[in-house]
């Protein structure tokens, strides 16, 4: 779902800004446990938003 929406901001200029302020990484901790399923959805979550809206290492 958040990919579908990530998508609207393919274009560059302004049809960016309001996609890509309203969706930030997303960050996990050493404790958190995750399913292979969850973790390959927040790689794609957050390499999307790099891609398309330039989250950086430092975000």
């Amino acid at each position: 779902m958040v990919l579908a929406l990530l998508t609207g901001c393919a274009t560059a200029g302004a049809g960016t800004e309001g996609a890509c302020a309203a969706f930030r990484p997303i960050y996990i901790s050493r404790g958190d446990q995750l399913s292979d399923g969850t973790a390959e959805q927040l790689l794609a979550h957050n390499e999307t938003g790099a891609r398309l809206c330039g989250w950086g290492a430092a975000e």
